[in-house]
């Protein structure tokens, strides 16, 4: 018989879930009023049975990852140890990923040319909208595959730093080919990266630079290149954006017809220009040089370093990051000549990454992909047509956008943001524990996804409860369980600390999804 333990009303243990991720600590998302007495009744067992990284390991390679798992710590061990992963992870071409690629095939249309793709839209075959949601999949399935995580999670940076939604109409003709070409430079130069990205098809329709005239020059592109992807604001004025405007005239998309990328020297804004200390006689009625070299300035700008810096320092240390560490990463990246690598080195190695565990809210596609990962389920390829929309590779798209948002749906071009506050309110939570519950239940997507059965959960039959616990904790958390998890535990499924577990148990025959959830749903998941 289960033993019969105090149950915290809900709303207490919403309240407290909330505010224990907006916190950012790692502590009990359903312990109730009873953890302060929790020290003797709930004294945490010891299940040996799983290597575990130390905890300045963990917080390295899951900040910089999308959730350690027992894989990933395998793999973590085999390079030398966490440190020795993070250095093998800034160098990606070094590190073997197979069958990763092999994903993209599972949508075949996301290897089709700009030319093709219109043709096929315009013909009713395939809406170059329904590519944007294949895409969406596809890099969330990769995140959850790949063995090249850092690569992974800094081609998601700048694919929001960058940002070309996904749910525009133009740009998606190109948007495939735009994520590959941040993918590409996402570990090498910001000034290759910026040089990439800002005369790509995607960004040159996204803002409005393909109707961009000598006579008529469209600001957008000019100012959000200002704004948004180097300097920022208080740096520039409305007279460096006019000129921002004309030195990026010529750059266009054969639109509407074969969205091919085409340069029109008829359409460059000749005569001398000047933007913030950057000044050039421009000529020449081919624009292309002097693009180049106003690039390659913004990219070595001081004000672009300390920019980045910040923004680096937010996404992977906290929300309000030291100046004098911000200072530093700067100076690291105009001393290495807009180098990214050295920039993260430099980051992984402060006292103030040292000291931000649990500091980090997972956004909503962090905390889908990690909970596929965590509960190792497998997908396979979707089948074409109407019938794949109930198959998980294609289903995990709309369990994202239930939690909170899509990759790259972000409508505004200054991306989905990357502190804390957007993420940590009791909705997403509440929405985090509806998709976690789903997936611990195997109940939806049922199809294209092979689930662990419940018993399979359990190393051995008969368990003690607290020690299942420790056990779980391991595999789910890389973690040892605490005196708030295992009341949490004991609360969630009404078992005692001590209880045996049978094969025949009401845990492993109806109620090991609601256990499973509660690693989920807690701060130590909820956060990187």
């Amino acid at each position: 018989m289960s033993r019969t333990l105090p149950t915290p009303s809900r709303r207490a243990l919403v309240s407290g879930a909330a505010s224990g991720v907006a916190a950012g600590t790692v502590g009990a998302v359903l312990a109730g009023s009873g953890a302060a007495r929790a020290g003797s009744a709930y004294s945490p067992a010891r299940y040996r049975g799983h290597r575990l990284l130390g905890a300045s390991g963990r917080h390295l390679v899951g900040r910089f990852s999308y959730g350690v798992t027992p894989a990933l710590a395998d793999q973590v061990r085999a390079a030398g140890g966490a440190r020795a992963w993070f250095e093998a992870q800034l160098d990606p071409d070094a590190v073997t990923d197979p069958g990763t690629d092999a994903v993209r095939e599972w949508w075949p249309s996301l290897s089709r040319g700009a030319t093709e793709l219109w043709q096929r839209q315009r013909s009713g075959v395939e809406g170059v909208w329904e590519v944007m949601f294949d895409y969406q999949r596809w890099v969330l399935v990769r995140r959850m595959r790949s063995r090249r995580q850092l690569l992974e999670v800094m081609t998601e940076f700048w694919e929001n730093h960058f940002n070309v939604p996904v749910n525009g109409d133009a740009q998606g003709f190109w948007r495939t080919q735009y994520g590959d070409a941040i993918r590409a430079a996402a570990l090498g130069r910001f000034a290759d990266l910026l040089q990439a990205t800002i005369t790509h098809p995607a960004m040159l329709i996204s803002l409005d630079n393909v109707d961009s005239t000598r006579a008529h020059p469209n600001e957008n592109l000019g100012r959000e290149l200002l704004e948004l992807h180097t300097v920022g604001r208080g740096a520039y004025g409305e007279d460096d954006v006019k000129a921002s405007a004309r030195i990026l005239t010529g750059w266009s998309v054969d639109m509407w017809d074969t969205f091919q990328p085409e340069y029109r020297r008829k359409w460059h804004a000749t005569g001398p220009v000047q933007v913030i200390d950057f000044s050039h006689p421009n000529a020449d009625s081919d624009g292309r040089a002097v693009t180049e070299a106003y690039l390659r300035h913004l990219a070595r700008h001081p004000a672009t370093a300390r920019r980045l810096a910040r923004k680096l320092a937010v996404k992977f240390i906290s929300d309000s990051p030291p100046d004098a560490l911000v200072d530093q990463l700067a100076q690291v990246y105009l001393d290495h000549d807009t180098a990214i690598a050295p920039v993260l080195r430099a980051l992984a190695a402060s006292t103030a990454f040292t000291r931000a565990v649990g500091a980090k809210v997972r956004d909503p596609g962090e905390d889908l992909v990690a909970s596929y990962r965590a509960l190792d389920v497998r997908l396979t390829a979707p089948p074409d047509g109407d019938a794949g929309d109930e198959y998980a590779a294609n289903a995990l798209l709309w369990q994202v956008d239930g939690i909170g948002t899509k990759p790259f749906d972000w409508p505004r071009p200054d991306g989905q943001p990357v502190d804390n506050e957007a993420w940590a309110s009791p909705s997403r939570l509440l929405a985090s524990m509806d998709v976690h519950l789903s997936l611990a239940g195997r109940w939806w997507p049922t199809q294209g996804a092979a689930y662990h059965p419940p018993a399979r959960w359990v190393p051995r039959f008969p368990i003690r409860f607290d020690l299942l616990v420790d056990h779980l904790s391991q595999v789910l958390l890389h973690r040892r369980s605490t005196v708030q998890l295992l009341e949490a535990c004991c609360l969630a499924v009404d078992v005692g600390p001590r209880e045996r577990i049978t094969r025949d148990h009401g845990l492993v025959r109806w109620n090991m999804p609601r256990l499973l959830t509660t690693f989920l749903d807690s701060p130590a998941f909820l956060t990187r």
